[in-house]
């Protein structure tokens, strides 16, 4: 039965993304004109769109792969992350532990894959595997930290405690009581890796850019219209995230979120100097209301610590100004010996939520498959659970299908205007909780 869909919602570009800004501009896009066809669509250039896009390319070499995405590559929300792709959860739920390795085996994997692709492509990301810091300011963090900590160890999994003097020497700042040290996380640019992934993508991947689909027909393929052309396949993946309800998918299970950063200028020789520590660094707050912060290889600071129910999908400059000063107020708190450094760019990042935190994985129609709602891990569950959805589309039974299989579907949420007061009760609750880790 076929079906035609109009979006209502498509994303746009605030300009106001300091990972995209701060490098040079990327050549001229690609702009899907006219009417095309191809064997695969993949909707969505993020790290699930990039990551199916290629496996579809490597298991079917002879087959086309269109790969659509609405705004430049790093752009959107792959690109408006903190730049950490993590190896481990941030909590350990002892009542799944099989999910809790399934999970594991599955970011590593994309780990290894975005170690080699970056290795070979040579992708100037300001990639490290340097670890992160979950770091605690207050006696209740530290007991969060220690929690953590013990959780890690009944899965194997070792963590170094770290007490404030340590914290201290590695991070430059006193602000922290303590912290867990872990290694396997990656560090980077990421607007710099996705436009990198996708200057890697095979021969047999067209990509199309600036080209915001604006209207579906389903049926027996599957024709995506854009403003000035149309693409038409006989299987289309979905990896839009937030984005997929105005696909005609899952509106009733899927809600978004929106977290902030502010990015400063590069600290001069005398700051670094004042600021001390190891440099390129990554911090995760013992609480889920605290503030994550990253230090760069290009010596600037991040500060990411305010999180917004945004069902609209788009924050005025107003409430953007209003953000910074919480940044700002963060920032004076942690380094008192910058007194000179602001910031250049503060922007928002949707984040495509679940109520169980739900994965959304497999068919959906007879010819639409999706990869989606990576709840904030979108680095490296994004990155494989878009290779594994490719490998589940062309038949291939593999690990990582069956380890994507573990996660729960979404559940269906309440309706509004209840969902909009649970959430921003929630988040104003978790903010308050984390006190001076905020």
């Amino acid at each position: 039965m076929s079906r035609r869909i109009t979006l209502d919602r498509l994303p746009r570009d605030d300009r106001t993304n300091g990972w995209y800004y701060t490098l040079l501009p990327p050549p001229p896009a690609r702009v899907l004109e006219g009417e095309q066809t191809a064997d695969w669509l993949v909707v969505g250039a993020g790290f699930a769109g990039l990551g199916a896009a290629r496996r579809l390319a490597e298991l079917r070499p002879n087959d086309r792969v269109a790969l659509v995405e609405a705004q430049r590559v790093g752009l959107g929300a792959a690109g408006r992350n903190s730049g950490f792709a993590i190896d481990l959860p941030h909590g350990v739920d002892m009542n799944q532990i099989e999910r809790n390795r399934a999970q594991l085996r599955l970011v590593r994997s994309a780990l290894e894959h975005l170690d080699t692709m970056v290795t070979t492509h040579q992708i100037a990301c300001q990639w490290s595997r340097r670890g992160k810091i979950h770091a605690a300011a207050t006696d209740a963090g530290m007991r969060q930290i220690e929690a953590f900590a013990q959780g890690l160890s009944l899965i194997d999994e070792p963590a170094t405690l770290m007490d404030a003097e340590a914290t201290r020497r590695y991070l430059g700042t006193s602000y922290y009581k303590g912290g867990v040290y872990t290694a396997g996380c990656a560090l980077m640019q990421p607007a710099a890796l996705v436009r990198g992934l996708a200057r890697a993508l095979p021969m047999n991947v067209d990509l199309y850019e600036d080209s915001p689909v604006v209207a579906v027909d389903y049926g027996t393929s599957v024709r995506a219209e854009t403003p000035k052309g149309a693409i038409t396949a006989p299987r289309m993946v979905l990896c839009s995230e937030a984005f997929t309800p105005a696909f005609g998918f899952l509106g009733d299970k899927l809600f978004t979120l929106y977290t902030f950063g502010s990015l400063t200028r590069p600290l001069d020789d005398a700051e670094v100097k004042a600021l001390g520590g190891e440099g390129d660094w990554g911090i995760i707050p013992a609480s889920r209301g605290g503030t994550t912060l990253r230090y760069t290889q290009d010596r600037r600071i991040l500060v990411r610590n305010v999180v917004r129910y945004v069902p609209g999908l788009h924050v005025g400059d107003a409430a953007l100004a209003r953000i910074r000063e919480d940044h700002v107020h963060a920032f004076r708190a942690r380094f008192p010996m910058l007194p000179d450094v602001g910031f250049d760019y503060t922007w928002g990042g949707s984040l495509c939520i679940s109520k169980n935190r739900g994965t959304v994985f497999g068919k959906l129609a007879d010819n639409v498959f999706a990869a989606l709602c990576q709840n904030g891990v979108g680095v490296t569950k994004g990155t494989i659970a878009g290779r594994a959805v490719a490998e589940y589309a062309t038949g291939l039974d593999s690990q990582h299908v069956a380890d994507m299989m573990l996660f729960p579907e979404p559940e269906l949420l309440p309706n509004r205007p209840f969902l909009d007061v649970g959430v921003r009760a929630e988040l104003a609750m978790a903010r308050w909780h984390a006190g001076a880790e905020h």
